[in-house]
C-alpha cells in the first residue's frame, strides 16, 4: 500500500475539521486519549494486520 496516495481528497480539509472539532476544548490527556481510541477503531475497520503494520512503520518514518 502506498501511503503517500491521498484518498480523501479533494476533501481532506472536512476531516482534518471534524477532527480538530472532536479536540476542541479538551485537556491534553483527554485529547490524547481521544487519539488512542480514534487510532483502535479506525484500526478494528482496517482489520488487516500486514496493512496495519504498514500503516505502523509509515508513521514512526514519513518519508522514507
Amino acid at each position: 500500500m502506498n501511503y503517500s496516495d491521498d484518498k480523501l481528497s479533494p476533501k481532506q480539509d472536512d476531516f482534518y475539521n471534524a477532527l480538530m472539532d472532536a479536540h476542541s476544548g479538551l485537556p491534553e490527556a483527554e485529547s490524547h486519549a481521544l487519539n488512542a481510541r480514534l487510532v483502535l477503531l479506525m484500526a478494528n475497520q482496517i482489520g488487516d494486520r500486514s496493512v496495519l503494520r504498514a500503516a505502523l512503520s509509515a508513521a514512526r518514518h514519513p518519508g522514507g
